[in-house]
């Protein structure tokens, strides 16, 4: 979908099942908003609506983009995606799940059940029952019980489970946001709500508070120092493991002796293997100078970002 599709829309309500889905659809709204003489445009703006569970745990929020905390000012709130060590589950699995990813990611691989060129596809009934048959086998060789089609299902593609009370109560929070902010009937959720059913009933309100250097809302570029001696990949890396930017494949580019330059970018196969060797070259090996301003772009928005780039001593 392009911009046009939801500048059609006065509210956006986000029931998203990925945080990167929630990230881009938080980057476009901000790439609607309109600055005159550094004042916001209010006509620019499209409020969001985000809800999401987790079983018996949920969230609710309203962004008035430009004015309130998006998705990126508190991207440290979401919890990293579980994942197994490779050594527990080849070696020491304790697991049901030890037992599943072992056969999802070394047995698939090297067996090739369905043919070479056969990727693991979590929807088809027959890839997920040879899963669950070897995770069977290797359950039994360290006494491991508990897997069922439907755990090796949940395991192959990440589901997590639903409860309908949760949803319900979720939905409902996300519907009232909505009416409030289209009739002005009431001020809306200020701007962060919590929700618990683990055991009893918890609910939490509190206001999360915008980055002054959020690099989707703030307009500003972010800061980055590296001494010139830093490899590409300590950049690359930087993109990738800061917690407030969580990058999942940034493609880099700069303007380096009065041309447009691309550093890095791996989406493209072509690409990636003529840039790959900058990888291993030093930022003033590259051209790149102090106050240089780099260009990057990722799959978790649809804006460029941009860093200006500092060299310490």
């Amino acid at each position: 979908m392009d911009e046009t599709f939801y500048r059609q829309f006065h509210i956006i309500v986000c029931g998203l099942d990925s945080i990167i889905a929630r990230r881009w659809i938080n980057g476009m709204l901000m790439s609607f908003l309109n600055y005159e003489d550094g004042m916001l445009d209010p006509s620019s703006i499209i409020p969001l609506i985000d809800g999401g569970t987790e079983g018996f745990k949920g969230n609710a929020r309203v962004i008035i983009p430009g004015m309130t905390a998006c998705i990126e000012c508190t991207l440290e709130l979401y919890p990293p995606q579980i994942n197994f060590p490779m050594c527990t589950i080849a070696s020491m699995p304790r697991l049901p799940e030890h037992c599943i990813e072992y056969v999802r990611i070394l047995q698939w691989p090297k067996e090739h059940p369905f043919g070479e060129s056969v990727p693991l596809d979590g929807d088809d009934p027959d890839h997920i029952q040879w899963i669950y048959q070897q995770s069977l086998e290797r359950a039994s060789q360290f006494s491991i019980k508990g897997i069922t089609y439907r755990l090796t299902q949940g395991v192959v593609k990440r589901i997590i489970p639903a409860v309908a009370s949760t949803n319900a109560v979720i939905a409902a929070v996300c519907a009232t946001e909505v009416f409030k902010i289209a009739t002005s009937a009431y001020i809306p959720l200020n701007n962060y709500l919590v929700f618990n059913d683990v055991d009893g009933l918890y609910t939490y309100t509190f206001e999360a508070e915008r980055k002054e250097n959020c690099p989707a809302c703030s307009q500003l570029p972010q800061n980055i120092e590296f001494p010139p001696t830093a490899k590409l990949q300590e950049v690359l890396d930087y993109l990738t493991n800061n917690a407030s930017l969580q990058m999942k494949s940034p493609a880099i580019t700069a303007t380096v002796y009065g041309g447009n330059k691309t550093l890095y970018l791996q989406t493209v196969a072509s690409i990636e293997e003529r840039t790959r060797p900058n990888l291993s070259k030093t930022l003033k090996e590259l051209g790149l100078v102090d106050g240089q301003e780099l260009a990057v772009a990722d799959v978790t928005t649809p804006q460029t970002m941009l860093f200006k780039l500092h060299f310490t001593t």
